[in-house]
């Protein structure tokens, strides 16, 4: 059995994206930069609120903070998302729908059985 890979970063990024608030940061960040505020009003959340969503992105290495004047401005760090990805494609082989992957089961339990006897 192939043996599957999980980095230890992945821990923080799946923490990360549990929240539907940071979920929807991720994606407009993915749209393209934003400011602090941007996101606070198209979010209708408090600076605090929004504050302590961009920490734990942050923490979880999804997003780059940029300052350009008094201004931070936000960004989606591609290369962490890339490693979800990759973790992700390990499954590729196996994907499909539930009753292709049942019915794969079903298949390799039968041969087995064959091959015992």
């Amino acid at each position: 059995m192939t043996e599957t890979h999980i980095p230890h970063d992945l821990d923080k990024v799946f923490e990360a994206l549990a929240n539907e608030h940071r979920r929807d940061i991720v994606y407009m960040l993915g749209l393209h930069p934003h400011s602090i505020n941007q996101l606070a009003s198209l979010r209708s959340l408090s600076l605090p609120a929004i504050h302590k969503h961009i920490k734990i992105l942050e923490n979880a290495d999804l997003i780059i903070r940029k300052k350009i004047g008094r201004t931070n401005v936000l960004t989606l760090n591609r290369q962490s998302l890339r490693g979800l990805q990759n973790w992700l494609m390990q499954y590729h082989a196996y994907w499909g729908s539930n009753e292709e992957t049942l019915e794969n089961y079903n298949q390799f339990f039968k041969k087995k059985k064959i091959e015992r006897r």
